[in-house]
């Protein structure tokens, strides 16, 4: 009985050992990816890393990991004009990962993700200076937000014969993907102080679209909503690859 006792006490010690050695090892693997996909993707910040599953070390020595959780608090995607776009907590989820041995690349057989677009961020992307829409009427988009069950609400600034309309004039629009833009379009157009309005010089400014390009890994705009704090865009992608740029 006393010999069972040992070996039961080395094995729980061994077990002990052995789940130390693992935790260490996964956080140091983490914090060396999240030093790499900071320098590969030009980010600000480091970036938050985890990757799950137990044992880690077993999957290290299959040179694989199953799931792969990355945050990035405020990336800049290219708008394709030389600007940037600030996306906040875009958070990707990458399944069957392999990293180099130095942790400089990585390649998953899929991700998907979700991130925020601030309101005030999309608002770069409208025609700033008013515009007239009708005899004797400008207006201009002077703020974004959420319109509810999805949709987006575009406030207009509006004046009739160089006088400024005591409220906003406010417009639904929906929110749709269209290859790497996220295109806002007007469900309907406001009767501005019973005037004609030329629909065309309207939508110029209500109907507005977003160039998003280069996510990381070349991950690509799937889904956009409007929702409280900001348009909520989810992401997916096959053969994501981070590796440095040229």
């Amino acid at each position: 009985m006393r010999a069972v006792r040992i070996l039961v006490v080395l094995v729980v010690i061994l077990g002990g050992l052995f789940v130390l050695a693992d935790r260490l090892a996964v956080n140091w693997a983490e914090d060396k990816a999240a030093d790499q996909i900071r320098t590969t993707e030009n980010l600000p910040g480091t970036p938050d890393v985890s990757i799950n599953g137990f044992p880690f070390l077993t999957q290290l020595a299959g040179d694989e990991f199953h799931d792969v959780e990355v945050g990035i608090a405020d990336y800049p995607a290219d708008t394709g004009d030389g600007k940037k776009l600030k996306i906040s907590d875009l958070k990707a989820h990458l399944k069957g990962v392999r990293f180099s041995d130095d942790y400089s690349t990585a390649t998953a057989d899929s991700a998907t993700g979700t991130a925020l677009i601030t309101y005030d961020e999309l608002l770069k992307a409208t025609r700033s200076e008013p515009t007239e829409v009708g005899p004797g009427i400008n207006a201009k988009v002077t703020g974004l937000g959420d319109g509810g069950d999805g949709k987006i609400k575009v406030t207009l600034d509006v004046t009739v014969l160089g006088i400024d309309l005591p409220q906003p004039v406010q417009v639904l629009g929906s929110l749709k993907v269209k290859d790497d833009h996220v295109d806002v379009t007007a469900d309907g157009l406001p009767d501005i102080a019973g005037r004609e309005l030329a629909e065309q010089r309207l939508r110029a400014i209500t109907d507005f679209d977003q160039t998003i390009k280069e996510l990381p890994g070349g991950v690509k705009l799937d889904t956009v909503r409007a929702a409280k704090d900001g348009v909520a865009v989810t992401v997916k992608g096959t053969d994501v690859r981070l590796e440095p740029q040229a």
